[in-house]
């Protein structure tokens, strides 16, 4: 079965760029989904890495499509007060009729994110504990049934309305490569993807995160698995290297050589790339969340016609 593609709208580079006007970014959704794309992402930050605050833009972008699915790789709950953030997506899932995916994560230790934390107010050591509690929070109150929550958000007969347009509310995909990250998956939410740079590390964790699946009794095939990839597709080979490299370090602001370390990468012709997301896609990914580095609307047409070659 061939895997359900998604896009990342570029809204970190164009902020970065100095074009952060909303209207080509919701283009580029529509065009996505006119093209057959699946799933439509947007990344998450406040200071850290500057961009348009996601769940805004996804409201925007659901009352211009109709049928992808709408989703955040990956979005911090631990930065936001979980009742708040429970009526934000609540109302989000009803704007897009069940389209929310909420990819969620704890962020990486890193100073400048450390520094978000900070300006959120937020102590950024037990971000952990402080996502799993909020989480739960926000699974409780979306049942629609008055809540009493004794934990870091003090909730006496709380009930939220709307609900969310999806009975249990939006899917939780949790992001992550660790072990500890993959144990949260696989007991506690519905899918997992992970940016592992190598196909045979990222097959360890799916087996991984599969296994803890079925020991907390759940069922694998209701379980989404997906891999997040960065791809510069041009048919020079050196010249496409060259742009990843450029890409991710004005990106992060470190070494390339070390981000591509970190992150499922690929630079080089049409035919490499589908080689390279068939890789994945043999492996067993449900789905693939891709990041093209510059020319969207030329890689959104050059990925529409690799598809076929990703199943079989």
């Amino acid at each position: 079965m061939a895997p359900r593609i998604g896009y990342l709208l570029p809204t970190r580079e164009r902020v970065m760029e100095g074009r952060p006007q909303t209207g080509p970014l919701l283009a580029l959704a529509e065009r996505a989904e006119a093209l057959g794309f699946d799933s439509v992402w947007v990344g998450d930050s406040l200071l850290a890495r500057p961009r348009h605050d996601p769940l805004t833009l996804l409201a925007a972008a659901a009352a211009r499509t109709q049928k992808v699915q709408l989703g955040t790789a990956v979005f911090l709950p631990a930065l936001r007060n979980p009742v708040v953030l429970a009526h934000q997506l609540a109302t989000l899932d009803q704007i897009s009729e069940g389209r929310l995916v909420l990819g969620a994560g704890i962020a990486n230790d890193l100073p400048n994110i450390r520094a978000e934390f900070a300006a959120a107010g937020v102590p950024f050591e037990g971000r952990v504990g402080r996502m799993m509690e909020g989480l739960r929070l926000c699974r409780a109150v979306w049942t629609g049934k008055p809540v009493d929550w004794h934990g870091r958000w003090p909730v006496e007969s709380g009930m939220l309305a709307p609900s969310p347009y999806r009975s249990g509310g939006p899917p939780i995909w949790m992001a992550g490569s660790v072990r500890p990250a993959i144990e949260r998956a696989g007991k506690y939410f519905d899918g997992w993807f992970s940016i592992e740079p190598s196909l045979a590390g990222w097959s360890e964790q799916l087996a991984q995160v599969q296994q803890v699946v079925r020991e907390a009794g759940r069922h694998v095939g209701e379980f989404a698995a997906a891999i997040y990839v960065t791809l510069v597709i041009d048919e020079d080979a050196s010249r496409a290297e060259q742009r990843l490299d450029s890409f991710l370090e004005n990106y992060y602001g470190q070494p390339a050589a070390m981000m591509r370390r970190r992150q499922a990468c690929f630079a080089g012709p049409a035919a490499g790339a589908a080689e390279f997301l068939k890789g994945f896609a043999d492996a067993g990914a449900s789905h693939m969340i891709v990041r093209f580095a510059g020319d969207h609307e030329r890689n959104l047409e050059t990925l529409t016609r690799l598809r076929a070659q990703l199943s079989g």
